[in-house]
């Protein structure tokens, strides 16, 4: 500066601080849809777990199981060992596909409805609401200066807050453990270390996330709002605002008749801004599509209601697609397409990986061999001129009985068959025999011996052949026999 006074920098924001909402109580059939949808989710996921299964002795007594010491997900007469992970695989990529023919036919309408967040966030408003009362009263409240009356209303709803927080913490890891063990161990302070710190971990994020962070989930921390705009077209439905019939908005005095206010330009929004107050991340939808609305449906809930008061038609905002808004405004009919490219693509997609996880698991074995071969020594010369390989053998039971097998290695002439720890008089032969406990995986050492004669090569193909005794089921594993070579 001239006069030589000190520049001072303007202070820098690289984010916008947070704007507390209170969203406003709203009555309409969105509204209703979202409560039962609501009930119906916390019902699925606090009654699961007590749910009983009877699967014979030794094993979980819980329907719903993710059991992570045995490892097995136990699922009602579902149950995944860990070797079969690529069934929850198959059911990711069946839930994303589902999320995005959602997304395809009705924007971000999983968001509104059925997203964790979307419906613990519904619940800490309602013990909110409960305690401070609605909108204009909370807000009033967070403005008053600090009272005993404020400070019991505030302490009211922070426990009730916690208390939600701990039983949805017990809900979460009652997935993976015995619930009823589990809450007995709990409440006598008896719990594993693992166990009371994932219910600790799981309590303190809902009690962040629902109370305190809410639409900041939405905005900063959830990728899908930024992802689902390449899931939509021309044809999905999205929350919009019919701005030809609305605009210009403008309040409305009692004694203006609706003749006089549309001469003078004005269209049925009375700007009363309802549909912002209800909103449970504060959008704006008058103002065109974003990407942080939640297709909740909650503003044409209080908009629909406001134009009852006004003796107007309802669906100034509604469910609706850019194609019937750009159809109508050319004047001619629309017909909404439920069928079309992406939604047929989204739909054989699931129909397909599920068809194919059905097939898989109905067909799936109820024995399971793993043969893993020694690399040190690769193979040993006895003092008869025979060649011996030593295998790891790995049997899987899936089954709830005890079973007896019987082991053969083909594909080598003159092949014997030794299995470590076993009874003697299989030793030389051609066939052992291996048992394996219920639901569980047997380990054995085997060794196998054959003529120098009928190894000319360094490796020679082998095959594991294992036959139940009982239901003759039957199960086999390629690998390969080493030796020397050629002489």
């Amino acid at each position: 500066m001239p006069d030589g006074s000190a520049v001072t920098p303007a202070k820098i924001q690289f984010f916008e601080s947070q704007k507390k909402i209170h969203p406003k109580a709203v009555s309409g059939r969105y509204r209703r849809w979202k409560t039962i949808l609501t009930w119906v989710l916390l019902a699925v996921f606090f009654i699961a777990p007590w749910i009983r299964w009877e699967r014979g002795p030794d094993a979980p007594a819980q329907a719903v199981l993710f059991d992570l010491t045995t490892p097995r997900f136990f699922i009602f007469w579902i149950e995944i060992w860990p070797q079969e992970i690529y069934y929850l695989t198959g059911v990711l990529i069946v839930a994303a596909l589902g999320l995005f023919l959602a997304t395809a036919l009705a924007g971000r309408v999983w968001c509104g409805f059925t997203c964790p967040q979307t419906v613990w966030t519904d619940l800490f408003v309602w013990i909110e609401r409960a305690f401070e009362g609605d909108r204009a009263e909370r807000i009033r409240l967070d403005k008053a200066p600090w009272s005993a009356k404020k400070a019991l209303r505030k302490t009211g709803k922070h426990a009730g807050w916690l208390a939600l927080s701990l039983v949805t913490g017990f809900g979460f890891v009652a997935f993976f453990t015995d619930a009823p063990r589990l809450a007995v161990d709990l409440l006598t302070f008896n719990a594993t270390y693992e166990a009371a710190g994932f219910f600790a971990l799981f309590a303190g994020m809902t009690y962040v996330m629902a109370g305190w962070t809410r639409e900041q989930m939405c905005y900063y921390m959830c990728p899908w709002p930024r992802i689902q705009t390449a899931m939509l077209d021309e044809h999905s439905l999205v929350v919009t605002y019919d701005t030809l019939r609305g605009d210009t908005r403008g309040p409305k005095r009692k004694s203006q008749s609706w003749d006089e206010r549309r001469t003078k330009g004005f269209g049925d929004c009375i700007d009363c801004g309802q549909c912002v107050q209800v909103c449970p991340v504060g959008v704006d939808i008058r103002t065109g599509e974003q990407a942080d609305c939640i297709n909740c449906g909650l503003c044409a809930d209080a908009c629909d209601n406001i134009m009852v008061s006004q003796e107007l038609p309802k669906g100034l905002i509604r469910f609706d697609s850019l194609a019937a808004q750009d159809t109508r405004a050319q004047g001619k009919p629309y017909q909404w397409r439920l069928i079309r490219p992406r939604t047929i693509v989204y739909g054989l997609l699931m129909l397909v990986i599920t068809g194919a996880m059905a097939w898989s698991y109905a067909l799936r074995p109820r024995l399971d061999i793993a043969v893993q071969r020694d690399r040190a020594p690769l193979f040993v010369t006895l003092q008869d001129g025979t060649i011996r390989n030593a295998y790891t053998f790995k049997v899987s039971n899936k089954t709830r009985q005890d079973r007896s097998y019987t082991l053969a290695a083909a594909g080598i002439a003159g092949a014997e068959v030794k299995v470590v720890g076993e009874r003697d008089e299989d030793s030389g032969s051609a066939v052992s025999h291996i048992s394996a406990s219920p639901d569980s995986v047997a380990t054995y050492r085997v060794y196998v011996t054959v003529p120098r004669d009928s190894v000319p090569d360094a490796s020679t193909p082998v095959t594991f052949q294992l036959t139940d005794t009982n239901n003759g089921d039957r199960d086999s594993y390629k690998s390969v026999f080493l030796g020397p070579g050629a002489k």
